[in-house]
């Protein structure tokens, strides 16, 4: 078993765990969420929806064309793991700030930070699975994560505004 043989998956799973994690990062943000609010919401995230992408992969590795070798289990596995690891990124500010404690107008900016980087290094990957430019492949992937991260804030944003008020 090498790692370019689980290249799809890793990049499938990393970009959704990114993404979606972010998401809920930047909403609770533009919702001024208490930071264990954001923990709590963004390990949710990990671990249901990270199930829910590797259930999706191994129940399609099951059921596509016979001549694919790689066990189904593994694929999922592997989704699963790349959501995850990848997934945490957005999260490790929080971490850090819940356990040496941080300015708080910070957290929300090295979340940011620290994502991009990662949306970047995912897009380098994607470059290799779909088989195209790797600064095509890396622009769309941050332009993808930027505009999931930038509807994700304003929704909070205005929810918060609406629901709890001025």
């Amino acid at each position: 078993m090498k790692f370019d043989d689980y290249l799809g998956e890793f990049v499938y799973g990393a970009l959704d765990g990114s993404v979606t994690t972010f998401a809920v990062v930047a909403g609770a943000a533009g919702a001024g969420l208490s930071p264990a609010i954001v923990l709590i919401l963004g390990f949710a995230n990990l671990l249901a929806d990270g199930l829910s992408m590797s259930i999706g992969s191994y129940l399609s590795a099951k059921s596509a064309a016979r001549g694919d070798e790689r066990p189904p289990f593994l694929r999922g596995a592997a989704t699963f793991a790349a959501f995850v690891v990848i997934g945490l990124i957005p999260l490790l500010a929080y971490i850090w700030d819940f356990l040496f404690g941080m300015d708080g107008q910070s957290r929300f900016l090295i979340a940011s930070v620290l994502t991009f980087v990662a949306f970047a290094i995912i897009g380098y990957f994607r470059s290799r699975v779909a088989h195209t430019g790797k600064g095509k492949a890396v622009a769309e992937t941050l332009i993808l994560g930027v505009v999931a991260a930038t509807a994700a804030y304003f929704v909070g944003d205005a929810l918060e505004k609406l629901i709890i008020g001025p």
